[in-house]
């Protein structure tokens, strides 16, 4: 396969090279990719029968996690052989101070540890028994701190396309089941929303990711967080969700949390106190107080929540050197009781034969392929583009406002020696004004939706493929748009040539030249970590391609070693075209010798005597694709990756 790639290559014209690299690239990866999947298959249908039909009992023992300074080298210990247990049908709440490694410990029990040269991750996870330390044996859901859900649809809608992207057997059984078991009924055709669309609170927020998550019929749900940001009452709600996920359904339940009120406190069944990284309680939430009191030499007054009291007990007071030796060495104490006298755990009260397989929450079966994944991620698309009145309205007015402004700048220009200037003026603001405006609105917007996506593909809901292209072809209809009416609105203040055919390739030129801009955007924004550094590194690209646009610096005068950013300036083909497509056949006035007498003239000034409006679309084309395929071999190469926890060295 990599012979026939490269003999194709090597035949190939040069405008094509930069795209089949990128694509020969791809195919390679994706091979090997099928590969492993297939290398790999038994071996992950045997881990997953861990959980056939069953609850699962989830042990972990000797947890640990360091991270080391890239700058200075040195060694930071996050987690410190943490063990425990999370066991079906309750509810177990991992909480401590701030930095004390919650989230960390959720992170390597679900599997989403960022992979990393810096990262160490080490301990032995198993699921029923079964060894379930490189993420597989079990079905596990995972709701992230931060809510990251398409603003523009439903709550129904949510729901029903999360349901057919895994393969539900009764979608809407299962969007109906997940609407009222996680009180979201009442809002079901209530959209999203987001901060500049009004939509549901902060909490059905919430609920509506771990419904999202409930899809797949996990038999663990880890949740980091899931009351942060939201009011007593919404937090409240939150965690009787949880628990009744755990009670009713038998799912094995655990997350972090912080400064718990007292009621939320009565529905831990277990809790995991973590200090500085390590243990220092693990048992039932009702036989703390007693533990404490006896086994820490601990006492906690009657009148406080237990859950606030402990985590002031276990935090370090770094007011002093006296008081950060003392409540270190009282820390000490207790993780030290803890590791020689543990409590007792309570007995199951959910049997181990539950079945969440007859769960109306588990109806999933074979999950969909390309065929099946690009008309449900079509019409998502589509939804979220079309109902961004806000956004898409705001994009309308730019371009309108910005054609009212160069028109009547630019007003019926005549035909004299001066207007010559006044033409190029126009077109090359024409052509900056359309790249700026599609780069903009991609850099701020697709850095979002890549959160989305990011997580919606480590779960394996869909492949980058079949996203990608529905992306395109969803955008497609509404990115013309904006260019086109700008077009129409300028093209006849101006002045300019006036024919019908001279108007369309103007159109289509700047229509081009915005989908080019838009795929440089999605490229960029396919290595950005923010919206802040998309932002930053876009424009500082768009105005090397201004500068190299064919009006500042004539073509023949371009240095050789910067001739290939010559070549790769979209404004530069744009305004190449554009001035091809508006001097060919004029004829100006003159009033002395050295005038400039037709269009072909100024062209030649301009070195674009060789070009056709054709020509300068193909190269257009060229760019376009490129930035599409980089983008697509950018967002399959940086796909999230996640550490595999490996044994503790003996």
């Amino acid at each position: 396969m990599d012979l026939v790639l490269g003999v194709a290559l090597w035949a190939s014209p040069p405008c094509v090279k930069f795209p089949g690299l990128v694509v020969a690239a791809l195919a390679r990866r994706r091979l090997g990719a099928a590969r492993r999947r297939r290398d790999g298959r038994a071996a992950s249908s045997a881990a997953t029968s861990a959980d056939d039909g069953v609850g699962v009992d989830l042990t972990w023992r000797e947890v640990s996690m360091t991270v080391r300074n890239g700058r200075t080298g040195m060694t930071r210990r996050v987690l410190d052989a943490c063990s425990g247990s999370a066991r079906a049908g309750r509810l177990v709440a991992v909480m401590g101070p701030s930095g004390a490694g919650k989230s960390s410990l959720l992170n390597a029990l679900a599997g989403q540890v960022p992979e990393s040269a810096r990262v160490m991750l080490t301990g032995v996870l198993r699921a029923n028994g079964a060894d379930a330390g490189d993420g597989s044996g079990f079905r596990k859901a995972y709701v992230q701190q931060e809510d990251a859900l398409y603003s523009m649809l439903t709550v129904r809608e949510t729901l029903e396309t999360a349901a057919k992207l895994g393969g539900s057997k009764d979608v809407k059984r299962t969007t109906e089941t997940l609407l009222n078991d996680l009180g979201l009924a009442a809002c079901a055709d209530t959209r999203v929303g987001d901060a500049k669309t009004r939509g549901v609170s902060g909490g059905e927020k919430k609920r509506l990711a771990l419904g999202v998550q409930l899809v797949g019929a996990p038999s663990v749900i880890f949740a980091d967080e899931p009351t942060s940001g939201l009011d007593s009452f919404q937090a409240e709600k939150v965690m009787k969700t949880l628990s009744k996920l755990a009670k009713e359904h038998g799912k094995t339940v655990v997350c972090s949390i912080h400064q718990p009120r007292s009621s939320i406190v009565d529905l831990f069944d277990d809790l995991y106190l973590l200090a500085d990284g390590r243990c220092a309680y693990f048992g039932p939430m009702s036989s703390a107080r007693d533990w404490f009191e006896k086994s820490a030499d601990v006492t906690i007054p009657n009148d406080v929540n237990v859950a606030e009291y402990l985590i002031d007990i276990v935090s370090i007071d770094a007011t002093s050197a006296e008081t950060t030796a003392e409540t270190s060495k009282r820390i000490d104490r207790i993780v030290k009781a803890m590791a020689s006298n543990p409590p007792a755990l309570a007995e199951d009260d959910v049997s181990k034969g539950l079945s969440t397989a007859s769960d109306a929450l588990a109806l999933t079966g074979k999950r969909v392929g390309f065929w099946g994944q690009f008309p449900l991620l079509l019409k998502r698309s589509w939804r979220q583009v079309t109902r961004d009145k806000a956004t898409n309205k705001v994009r309308l007015l730019t371009s309108l406002n910005s054609a009212m402004v160069f028109g009547s700048i630019f007003w019926k220009m005549k035909l004299t020696q001066t207007a010559i200037q006044d033409r190029m003026g126009l077109l090359q603001v024409s052509a900056i004004n359309a790249a700026m405006s599609a780069l903009m609105k991609t850099l701020t917007s697709f850095t979002k939706e890549k959160v989305i996506v990011n997580r919606e593909r480590a779960s394996k809901a869909y492949g980058v493929l079949p996203y990608f292209t529905s992306k395109l072809v969803a955008e497609l209809p509404v990115g013309a748009f904006f260019p086109l009416a700008f077009g129409a609105c300028v093209y006849p203040m101006a002045g300019l040539h006036p024919t019908l055919g001279h108007f369309a390739r103007f159109c289509t030129i700047l229509t081009v030249e915005s989908f080019s801009s838009s795929a440089l955007g999605l490229a960029i924004s396919s290595i950005a970590p923010s919206t802040e550094a998309a932002v930053a590194m876009g424009p500082a690209v768009m105005v090397l391609f201004i500068v190299f646009g064919g009006y500042y610096v004539n073509q023949d005068n371009v240095p050789i070693y910067f001739k290939w950013l010559n070549k790769c300036s979209l404004i530069k083909w744009a305004f190449q075209g554009l001035c091809v497509n508006e001097f060919q056949g004029l004829k100006f006035e003159t009033k002395r010798p050295f005038d400039q007498k037709t269009g072909e003239d100024v062209l030649e000034r301009l070195s674009f005597q060789d070009a056709t409006p054709l020509s300068s679309l193909r190269q257009q084309g060229n760019i376009l694709s490129f930035l599409y395929l980089l983008t697509l071999y950018l967002l399959d190469t940086n796909a999230p990756k996640f550490a595999v926890m490996q044994p503790p060295s003996v």
